[in-house]
Parts: structure tokens; sequence; C-alpha cells
């Protein structure tokens, strides 16, 4: 097969997309489509003529039955510029090829990540590592972006005199917070890729990096329409059940009780 040529993928190609306050997302390139995908996994039979439903058809069931291995043929370069408290989140994804800017070679810009008043809520009570879902007051809102900025002026005065007293800049950077912008290339394939989604697209990750999943969800979607909708039906959002879990589905269609009831603090301990 030729190499893949997507118009819509095309007309994005290094297009910056705003995320945050400073960050952006772009698409430098990609190898691979559904095409692709369907060619990889047709491999023993031959390309043949194959119809837009066949094709569709197939890429379901391949998602649906875990077969993974034709969408690790499909690949994504991407420039991404993201608070360093991101990347750090993101870094996580050990499958991806990444190649980031460099503090000991570049002087690092003086941008900083703040949130929106409407994003700064207290500790959740329910989720150790996350907010809760509401804001809290105006008042108290001011006083933490008074206080985030504060801190982030004075990393940034210090840091510039670091390095005007001739300081090396791997050692000026060390004091820099973890608001402060990075920007790295990015490669992973579409197995993969789906997978980084649907952790990061789910409503238990932090909202900054969310919004960073969701332009490339869309961005993927322009490239591979066909594997994107069958990530969205057969993945995104989806969840596993225990062998017990099953056994109690299959009970209660039976029209028996729920052998689990009154048990959810010991099943929601077994999954943490």
């Amino acid at each position: 097969m030729a190499h893949c040529i997507v118009e819509a993928a095309e007309a994005i190609l290094d297009k910056e997309y705003p995320v945050l306050d400073h960050g952006f997302v772009r698409l430098v390139d990609y190898l691979g489509s559904d095409a692709r995908i369907v060619q990889s996994a047709r491999v023993s039979y031959g390309d043949g003529t194959k119809t837009y439903r066949q094709d569709k058809g197939l890429i379901s069931y391949l998602m649906r039955n875990d077969h993974t291995s034709p969408f690790e043929q499909v690949n994504f370069t991407f420039h991404i510029k993201m608070p360093i408290f991101v990347a750090r989140q993101w870094i996580r994804h050990r499958t991806a090829r990444v190649n980031e800017i460099s503090g000991r070679y570049s002087i690092m810009a003086d941008e900083y990540y703040t949130p929106s008043p409407d994003c700064i809520c207290t500790q959740s009570e329910d989720n150790k590592q996350g907010r809760s879902d509401e804001p809290v007051d105006s008042q108290t809102a001011q006083k933490v972006l008074d206080i985030l900025l504060r801190g982030q002026e004075q990393d940034k005065e210090n840091y510039h005199e670091l390095l005007d007293l001739g300081i090396a800049r791997e050692l000026a950077r060390i004091n820099l917070p973890l608001s402060q912008y990075t920007q790295w290339y990015w490669q992973m394939d579409l197995h993969n890729l789906f997978h980084f989604l649907s952790l990061r697209l789910d409503s238990h990750a932090q909202y900054e990096i969310r919004v960073y999943a969701r332009i490339i969800l869309e961005m993927v979607r322009l490239v591979c329409p066909i594997a994107t909708e069958a990530f969205e039906n057969y993945k995104l959002g989806s969840t596993t059940l225990t062998r017990r879990e099953m056994d109690a589905v299959r009970a209660m269609l039976k029209g028996q009780a729920n052998p689990l009831e009154g048990r959810e603090k010991e099943l929601l301990e077994e999954k943490l």
C-alpha cells in the first residue's frame, strides 16, 4: 500500500491548538491511517477489494477483542507545550519516544501556569490524589492566585539573577517551579495512544492533563476516524468486572438476590 495521506489531517499539520494559558498541541506528523490498520490485519490474506463497511467492521472487531498489533502500525508525532507538573504525569506513559527541551542548554522561558478561579478547589474527601468538584469562593481563589503569582515572580527573579552572575544554566534552573512550561516532541503508536487517552480522559485524571488529552483525541480522530469511533464505543469509559462481580450479574439476571449487596466497602478496597 502507498503512503497514507489523510486530507483532514494534512490540513492541521503544524497548527497550534492552544491549551491552558500558555500551552499548545501541534500534530507534527503521522504515519498510517485506518487503511493501514486493516491492511496490517489482512496481511495474511492480501488486500483484495474491501468496502468501507467491511473495514469498519474489521476495526471494530479488532478493538473489541483486544487484537492490538494492527493499531501499532499507526504512529503520531506531537509537539506539546505544557506545565512541568503535567509533563511529570505524562512521562509515566513509557511507551512513547520523547525529546524534551533542556534547561542545561536553553534559558527557560518566563511562562508559568496559573489555574483559572473555577479550577481552584479543595482536596477531595473521597479521592486521595484529586480535587473536589466545587470551586472555592472568589475571595479564597484570589488569595490562592496571589500566593502562586508571588512565588512564580520570586522564582523568576532568582533564576535570572543567577544567570546574570554567570552561574551555569543547569544550576540556575534547579529552583524553578513545577508550574513553569516545558516543551517536547512526543511520538507514540495508536494502540498505546488509545491507552494513554483512556486513562487521561477519565474523570479521575487531573483536569490540566485532561484538556490536552481531549485535543489529542480530536487530532487522532482526523487521522483514524473509524478506529477512534471503535475506541470510544468499546474502550473509553468502559470498565472491567471481577469474577465475583460477573457472578453477581448472572445471579441478578436470573432474578436472584445480589450476593455482593452490602459489601461495597470490601469491593472498593479490592480495586484500590
